[in-house]
């Protein structure tokens, strides 16, 4: 068996078996009970479909509570199986052998096996395939079932972060030949088989009898997931004791919270980042020059400061962050330069120029209020910022990938090249500033080599070349990077490591908490 060293974390079946199937140490929990979150991120065209996800409340309802996937990233940030059981390589890692979980089935009573696995990855390519994990599926060059309980994935490149790509909550395991039919009505192998669906509404859920995870994961009896995309309404929803937990704090707002002994904060560091794409495939974000002329612009300090109220760090515009392994902490950090803002327009060609930046606190929260703050400080430099204020609900889908200057927010993602797969591969779906010109052509080949290079050294000096390249060139600028900040009524125990890869304890509260 060929094991690699990506953070000593790449667990097999035997190591996945010392901390449980959720990646918790096995400890006693009170079985029983409901769960009730009150969260934001949902949308009225959200649905089963797990290719279109982009926020935690599908996520949280999809990925960890009605499907799983093939892999999950535990709470502490190391890999252990979920619907396979251990996994093997070849020498250069290209070649994959996943040995999947027997005894799994689904909702509708369907076993669990290789054709599954098979079907639900090609869902994500195609010409027509809007997929987020389109890129991930489609570097495997050849699928190949070896038995009811194996399936082998040959790569066109070699990586060594293959199976923590198969966490990525795109990749839902779905029943073959019913795949329709499972989108439709949530038909997976999750712990919580669905009661009900409302989008952008509600869902509700009730445990699974005998499901594969025995007694280490899903202690409710029932959860409830009610959509609250408005801040001050979730906050309310908390105190007054209609939720037990909320994602997203109102931070202006925090002390209310910390006044209440019945609640408690969590607060997470991870890799969860504000941006600003530029569309640089449009005039004016092609010119390099007027790009770094934006970066100049940005007080970052002072948006931590304003809209994070702390709870954060200054970004510099490189999706990759404090916990990810080649993150390069030591790189010389952009800061606001009115003055080079005004030198790199007039190596465009430029006294000034205007622009609008679309924004809504759909994106992020506070983000109305960033880019006013972006409006007053980007004018020093002889940039005329417009901020345009777009509605919330439909905003991924009308806005963002749309319009060409916006607001955004990432999740990051556990590897580097996890993230730069996702959003800066050239020709990805989620590709969001489509940098796929000349400038980014040493960044591509960098992307491909740091890929399958095995040698950590080596892939730490292409990393760190790779975040120089965005910080100097890259089309988006991630001026912050936000800790995760949710709040929990006392009633609700939680492991005292809590996930840091997505919200909620990696999206993940209705499999590792429980009732008081």
């Amino acid at each position: 068996m060929s094991q690699f060293s990506r953070r000593g974390l790449l667990k097999t079946g035997v190591a996945a078996g010392v901390l449980g199937l959720t990646g918790l140490p096995l400890r006693a929990q009170t079985r029983g009970g409901k769960l009730t979150a009150g969260l934001g991120g949902a949308n009225t065209s959200d649905s089963w479909d797990s290719r279109t996800h982009s926020d935690i409340f599908m996520i949280a309802s999809c990925h960890g509570t009605v499907f799983d996937c093939l892999t999950e990233v535990a709470a502490d940030g190391s890999l252990t199986g979920e619907l396979a059981e251990s996994w093997e390589a070849s020498a250069d890692a290209k070649t994959w052998t996943f040995n999947l979980r027997q005894g799994v089935t689904f909702h509708n009573g369907k076993a669990f096996g290789a054709d599954d696995v098979i079907e639900s990855l090609m869902m994500h390519v195609g010409e027509e395939s809007k997929s987020a994990a389109k890129p991930i599926v489609e570097s495997i060059a050849d699928m190949k079932k070896m038995g009811e309980h194996q399936v082998q994935f040959t790569l066109a490149s070699g990586n060594a972060d293959f199976p923590y790509l198969m966490s990525d909550y795109h990749i839902a395991m779905y029943p073959a030949g019913m795949i329709e039919e499972a989108i439709q009505n949530g038909i997976g192998t999750g712990l919580y088989s669905v009661v009900s669906f409302d989008p952008g509404v509600r869902f509700v859920g009730r445990r699974v009898d005998d499901h594969y995870k025995g007694d280490t994961a899903g202690f409710f009896d029932e959860v409830e997931y009610i959509a609250i995309n408005d801040n001050t309404a979730r906050m309310n929803a908390l105190m007054t004791g209609q939720v037990d937990t909320i994602n997203r704090i109102d931070f202006k707002t925090e002390a209310l919270l910390k006044a209440n002994p019945n609640l408690r904060i969590q607060e997470v560091t991870g890799n969860q980042h504000y941006s600003f794409p530029m569309l640089t495939d449009s005039a004016p974000y092609n010119d390099v020059n007027v790009r770094r002329a934006l970066k100049y612009g940005v007080n970052r300090q002072e948006l931590v400061d304003k809209i994070l109220l702390g709870h954060g760090a200054v970004g510099n515009d490189t999706p990759i962050g404090p916990a990810n392994q080649y993150y390069a902490a030591d790189m010389e950090q952009l800061e606001y330069d009115p003055d080079k803002s005004k030198f790199y327009l007039k190596e465009a060609g430029l006294d000034s120029i205007d622009i609008d930046l679309s924004a809504s606190n759909a994106a992020f929260e506070g983000a109305v209020d960033a880019a006013q703050l972006m409006q007053a400080s980007m004018s020093a430099g002889g940039i005329n910022l417009n901020v345009v204020q777009e509605p919330s609900d439909g905003y991924w889908s009308n806005v963002w990938l749309k319009k060409p200057f916006c607001a955004c927010y990432w999740s990051g993602r556990a590897t580097e090249d996890w993230m730069f797969a996702t959003a800066y591969e050239e020709g990805v779906p989620w590709n969001d500033s489509q940098w796929d010109s000349g400038d980014s052509a040493r960044f591509q080949e960098l992307l491909l080599s740091a890929r399958a290079e095995l040698d950590s050294d080596k892939r730490r000096e292409q990393y760190t070349e790779m975040q120089q390249i965005l910080r100097d060139d890259g089309g988006t600028l991630v001026p912050m990077f936000a800790n995760y900040v949710q709040a929990v009524n006392n009633r609700i125990v939680s492991p005292d490591t809590v996930g840091n890869l997505w919200q909620m304890d990696n999206a993940r509260m209705a499999e590792r908490w429980s009732a008081a």
